[in-house]
């Protein structure tokens, strides 16, 4: 038989003893068997995180140095701030069908009604604190955001992506407008456009570009995505230009927005890669410093989104901006018809 008819399975590799060890110790204890799973989607802070387990500050960040020591949690650094997610298992290492097993076990279990309730407030917070951000400095919020990346670097090419997404052209939904800049073009594009953002002195300032450009099928709402739901706002298109960094949940977004998406829709982000210039918390009001291309990936994946196309535009400031395209399969495509 030929060589190359053979197929031969390497059989994944085992943990070393300390690795095991260090992976059984760990997961002993079931406060951070508690940690791992609110860990399965977002980020937090070891503030937040004591906040929500209510307990101490010290005594959370020793569950949380076993958890790292161990390869199980990673930690992000976000401007003078550490947060703390579940760590990738990364494909040829030792421990990866452990650590796949293990969290696939920690997601089987229900979180408590207390702590679910402290995760909302804990996320509560951080809305609060941006649409702070937005009341106080929405009329100079152009300027600031012209310093990491304006409308007209990243428009041109958001476009071009929106032409060649292959979708119907009957609604289109953009979350958090801004001053209502991409607009226009979406309005020129389908059939009826809502326009949905949580903060009123932003949905006013895109009310004036959609009066004076006449964009009479704009339909401009106040509210986010759970309203979005409860209104039953589905689209053929979703389009999230800049909004992820402002948003206290991002997995939850996606997930949202994968339910708003009519079969066969396709959700368009423009956001900004991950970068270490911590004064835009200062001054954009930005909750997180961008994201790593593999946690949008991670989202779209855990909300049944396939990917498309990516574009990364490279700018001159040192900031770079990612334009990613994802599609809901169709109803054919899901059942495998």
């Amino acid at each position: 038989m030929s060589q190359a008819l053979l197929k031969i399975d390497t059989p994944a590799p085992f943990p070393d003893a300390s690795e095991l060890a260090a992976y059984c110790k760990a997961v002993g204890d079931g406060l951070r068997l508690e940690i791992l799973r609110v860990l399965r989607q977002n980020a937090y802070g070891v503030l937040e995180l004591s906040q929500i387990f209510d307990i101490g500050q010290s005594g959370m960040s020793h569950h949380l140095k076993v958890l790292s020591k161990s390869g199980l949690v990673a930690t992000r650094r976000e401007g003078n701030s550490i947060f703390y997610r579940r760590a990738p298992a990364i494909e040829g290492s030792g421990g990866r069908e452990f650590q796949l097993a293990l969290f696939s076990a920690v997601d089987q279990l229900s979180i408590p009604a207390a702590i679910q309730e402290r995760i909302q407030q804990v996320h509560r917070e951080r809305t609060e604190a941006s649409q702070d951000f937005f009341r106080q400095n929405a009329a100079r919020l152009h300027v600031n955001q012209d310093l990491i990346a304006s409308f007209e670097q990243y428009g041109e090419p958001a476009t071009e992506l929106l032409d060649s997404t292959a979708v119907s052209r009957q609604h289109a939904l953009e979350v958090g407008p801004g001053e209502g800049g991409f607009l226009p073009a979406l309005a020129s594009r389908f059939e009826r456009v809502t326009a949905l953002d949580n903060s009123a002195e932003m949905l006013d300032r895109a009310r004036q570009l959609v009066n004076e450009q006449q964009l009479d099928n704009v339909q401009l709402l106040h509210g986010d995505t759970e309203f979005a739901l409860s209104q039953s706002l589905y689209a053929d298109c979703v389009t999230l230009n800049m909004v992820l960094h402002h948003t206290p949940d991002p997995a939850k977004i996606f997930s949202d927005l994968a339910q708003l998406l009519n079969p066969g829709g396709a959700l368009l982000v423009t956001e900004l890669c991950h970068h270490d210039q911590s004064w835009a918390r200062e001054s954009c009001g930005d909750l997180w410093l961008g994201f790593d291309p593999e946690d949008l990936s991670h989202w779209a994946g855990n909300a049944s989104l396939k990917e498309g196309e990516s574009l990364f535009l490279a700018q001159r400031n040192g900031f770079q901006i990612q334009l990613r395209q994802f599609f809901k399969p169709t109803v054919a495509a899901t059942t495998g018809r």
